[in-house]
């Protein structure tokens, strides 16, 4: 997919950016700066080819896709040799920091469109990303696989359905103990709001929303955390397209 001459990686103040950043979110980020640079180098140079990402500016990328991505490390989930999906990823968010960040955890990296996993696929061998996964394909089918039903301990999600939506296609995939953490915005609260008539089902139950602020943007997020508390019924989550055409909340 990548050709010629490579881009620049971060400026200077794009890693300065990077580190500042990651203070405010308690994490020393100098030893994974080279690691963001070069995806920030395939980031741009993809971009030209495939809309992986609307966010263009190194700004925009530093703030809203690296560091909004290692927000999801404010929470105590994350030690150990966890097995982790990432539900709906895009470009690699947040899989790809987290991954950079936490060596340990093994990723799989779940998006129903090609061009991005192709686009995953290089970025993955580019930064030399043992334990990293991308996989194509759709949430509904391959939650029924049994390599992948209720074998992760961790599904993380952005920007990618409704909660009540959310709840269906990402708790067939984790274990009993697990933990689905969303990334939302903040206004989160009617979508909360229904979820309740939903999680029984699914075997799932709300354990928090974790509110923080963006490191130097201030703009409000919500980490909303279900964690997985029985089996889920093998009826769930129904074939492609129907947990959004008909919400269980």
């Amino acid at each position: 997919m990548f050709h010629g001459k490579h881009p620049e990686g971060l400026s200077e103040r794009g890693r300065a950016l990077l580190l500042e950043g990651g203070k405010a979110l308690g994490l020393d980020l100098e030893p994974h700066l080279e690691a963001f640079s070069r995806l920030y180098a395939l980031l741009q140079e993809a971009n030209r080819k495939v809309n992986l990402t609307a966010l263009r500016t190194e700004e925009e990328v530093v703030l809203k896709h690296f560091l909004d991505s290692l927000t999801l490390l404010r929470l105590p989930l994350w030690e150990g040799p966890l097995r982790a999906l990432d539900l709906g990823t895009g470009a690699g968010f947040p899989g790809l920091p987290l991954k950079i960040v936490r060596p340990e955890l093994e990723v799989v990296l779940l998006d129903a469109v090609r061009k991005k996993v192709a686009f995953l696929e290089e970025a993955v061998r580019a930064l030399g990303l043992k334990g990293a996964y991308p996989l194509w394909g759709r949430a509904e089918a391959l939650a029924h696989l049994p390599e992948h039903r209720e074998g992760y301990h961790r599904v993380v999600v952005r920007a990618v359905a409704p909660l009540c939506v959310l709840a269906e296609l990402a708790l067939p995939f984790l274990r009993v103990g697990g933990y689905l953490v969303a990334q939302k915005g903040p206004r989160v609260e009617e979508e909360l709001a229904p979820l309740p008539r939903a999680l029984p089902a699914l075997g799932g139950a709300l354990e928090g929303v974790h509110r923080l602020r963006l490191p130097l943007s201030e703009e409000e997020r919500a980490l909303v955390v279900l964690a997985k508390v029985a089996p889920t019924p093998r009826a769930y989550p129904r074939r492609p397209g129907v947990p959004e055409k008909k919400p269980l909340c």
